[in-house]
């Protein structure tokens, strides 16, 4: 167990420009959690700290393309990520915001303070330019080629593809994000935080300290970035949305938002502080204070290199013990991607799966992405609940408390002289808190669940070995001894799930009746005491802590994943240029008639092709329709469409296609009939 008494705890501020999705979760969310409520549970002083983060280019991008201000944009969604983690359980002390005044004060006296102590270089250098925009574009108002990886949709300030923290002048053929534009240079001033002047402090601090125990991604891209020489960076920007730079001759520049936001972390201290009546400085400056932030890989070279630097730089705070960055989650195979729409919503969720927190919980930690990129598929979300949740956890208490209320009307039985395998079973109880607390601390949440899944495991075993249900037809008192034992493990699981699956723990406390004991056993408790559920305490009836997810609710998830994506696809449809000029007379040429669709079969080994029989009103030919994907075959047959009727037939996988069926797509629908406003319209008539 750990011996410090405080912990600060911080998790990355969401940027305010979308809502929270499952990559967010497994990343950042979820492992902090766990992290701050196990270490409530065994006795420590925590403070565990979050935000919003609402400055930045990408919410003045969302606010430009939404036609609406930035200070809109940072409310709306504020207000949604603020109820999503809420509804979520994520017990954050103090979900603040970059946008109260508290910070902006926190954060400019920072700067001041910086500045004071000539901590800053003030330059003049040459930046892009968008002539046409008449404004600077700083970080991810610039797009272009990564000079590390070659991604060619790298932003400004940072390469998605393979996390490389650049500055916008660094990338290869950049492109303005507001106008398409090629940029000029033009000179414009800022302050910058000399790194190279930390470099040594950082190579003491980080590779010849004791930085080991970081994780291996962390730790490498530390090196990697102090091996390559470190270089000033810029903390202030040319932009009208943030925190403005608190000098004179500075007007028109705001704090660069990686400067401001983990700055975040410290005002929404002092915020919550202040709220119930608490000094905030000791979790900031107290030397005995452990310090961890989580954060995604993204985020690694913000948080271990430029903070800590703005930290020693001031000189009062302490730098961070560790920093638990994970990879990144895939869905589905695919990159997560907030711009393409491929993401799972955690409002969405909340929505589809109500009371269910806990199976994305632990379908996210049994998968995390601790140590490299994970996939999420529903099929393994599925998986999970089904098999693990449902068939171990909440079948071993379903069992123990069914069983407890037939034979003693829920009560606990006294038990009778134990046996070996009875004792053996308590001994294995009592080793639990200690194996998790292991992983856990180890910043291995992974590994923990699946520790907490075996005490289910060992419980079922417990169960199916002593077999209780034939035991109470010829020892009454051994049974007693059994659903004795088998009650102390479900208690152990009361506690001890409470970090992973909180609602649950809470659900099953209310079954085990633990607001009526006198001592509710605590994490320490498990591995000391004997007895954790008394004999002749009175339990409630059973309820299923989970229930069974059918194929159709996945295959329903699967399939709004895929409209949310061709739907976005359409609205960011860029218009195709203008073809060439035809004149009146090749327009005439058009035959262009009202048909019927009389037949439709799918055309085999193909994916994505409709074998038709069009009544055109003229005859009756087949017509070869790409629309396999939106439509099937039973669903069109009465269709009244729009047919071009003169188009040269065209062979396709040997049938003759003898026209072309006029289609269009909406955001809303995906794939549609151009098709007359009345179905009454007879076949053949000409439309050109």
């Amino acid at each position: 167990m750990n011996t410090s008494k405080r912990y600060t705890i911080t998790a990355a501020l969401p940027y305010t420009n979308g809502p929270i999705h499952i990559g967010h979760l497994a990343g950042v969310y979820v492992p902090a959690d766990i992290y701050a409520r196990y270490l409530r549970l065994t006795g420590h002083d925590v403070a565990f700290m979050c935000g919003s983060d609402e400055h930045g280019v990408p919410i003045t991008i969302k606010a430009k393309k939404e036609g609406v201000s930035p200070q809109d944009i940072v409310d709306k969604y504020h207000a949604i990520i603020k109820k999503s983690f809420e509804d979520f359980g994520i017990t954050f002390d103090n979900y603040s915001r970059t946008s109260a005044k508290i910070h902006h004060d926190t954060a400019s006296e920072f700067f001041t303070t910086l500045y004071d102590k000539n901590e800053f270089v003030e330059e003049i250098t040459e930046q892009l330019y968008d002539e046409e925009a008449n404004q600077f574009l700083a970080d991810r108002f610039v797009i272009g080629t990564c000079p590390k990886c070659g991604n060619e949709e790298s932003y400004g300030d940072q390469c998605e593809n393979c996390g490389t923290s650049h500055n916008a002048t660094d990338l290869i053929n950049p492109k303005s994000a507001i106008t398409g534009n090629t940029p000029s240079l033009k000179q414009t001033k800022h302050w910058f935080l000399p790194l190279n002047k930390h470099e040594d402090f950082l190579k003491e601090w980080i590779l010849k300290g004791h930085k080991k125990d970081w994780k291996p991604n962390v730790y490498g891209q530390c090196k990697s970035w102090i091996d390559d020489g470190l270089r000033p960076r810029a903390v202030t920007r040319d932009l009208d949305w943030g925190i403005p730079v608190p000098l004179e001759g500075a007007e028109g520049k705001v704090l660069y938002v990686w400067f401001d936001a983990p700055i975040g972390y410290i005002s929404a201290t002092k915020e919550w502080a202040e709220r119930v009546g608490k000094d905030w400085e000791p979790y900031w400056k107290d030397k005995e204070t452990k310090l961890v932030h989580f954060i995604g890989k993204d985020n690694i070279v913000f948080h271990c290199i430029i903070f800590p630097a703005m930290l020693k730089a001031e000189g009062s705070y302490i730098l961070p013990d560790n920093v638990p960055a994970n990879e990144f989650l895939n869905l589905e195979g695919k990159k997560l991607s907030t711009s393409k729409n491929w993401a799972v919503w955690l409002p969405d969720y909340l929505e589809d799966f109500p009371n269910q927190q806990d199976v994305l919980r632990y379908a996210l930690t049994a998968n995390a992405p601790e140590s490299k990129d994970n996939d999420f598929t529903w099929k393994d979300f599925q998986a999970r609940n089904n098999n693990e949740l449902v068939a171990i956890f909440g079948n071993f208490i379903n069992r123990v408390v069914v069983l407890t209320n037939k034979y003693y009307e829920g009560i606990v039985p006294t038990p009778s002289e134990l046996s070996k395998v009875d004792e053996d079973t308590l001994a294995a109880i009592k080793a639990y808190p200690n194996v998790i607390a292991s992983s856990i601390e180890r910043y291995r949440f992974r590994e923990a669940s699946q520790e907490l899944m075996n005490l289910a495991r060992l419980g079922n075993k417990y169960l199916a070995d002593e077999e209780p249900w034939k035991v109470i037809k010829v020892d009454e008192a051994r049974t007693k001894t059994i659903m004795y034992v088998a009650l102390q493990i479900a208690s152990a699981l009361a506690t001890l799930s409470e970090p992973f699956l909180p609602f649950t723990s809470t659900k099953l406390k209310g079954i085990l009746c633990y607001s009526t004991l006198d001592n509710q056993p605590s994490w320490e408790d498990i591995s000391k005491v004997e007895t954790l559920l008394p004999a002749n305490h009175q339990i409630g009836k059973a309820e299923l802590l989970f229930g069974k997810i059918e194929d159709n609710v996945i295959y329903s998830q699967l399939e709004k994943l895929e409209n949310s994506k061709k739907a976005n696809e359409i609205a960011n449809k860029v218009a195709e240029p203008q073809k060439e000029t035809i004149s009146f007379e090749d327009f005439t040429k058009l035959d262009i008639r009202v048909g019927t669709i009389l037949e439709a079969e799918k055309m085999p080994k193909a994916k994505k092709l409709l074998v038709l029989k069009v009544d055109t009103g003229i005859d009756i030919r087949t017509i070869v329709s790409g629309i396999a994907d939106s439509f099937s075959a039973d669903e069109v047959i009465g269709k009244k469409v729009t047919v071009l009727v003169n188009l040269a037939p065209r062979m396709l996988r040997g049938v003759e296609s003898q026209g072309m069926i006029l289609m269009t797509e909406t955001p809303e629908e995906g794939l549609v009939f151009v098709n007359p406003d009345n179905n009454n319209v007879i076949n053949g008539l000409k439309i050109s």
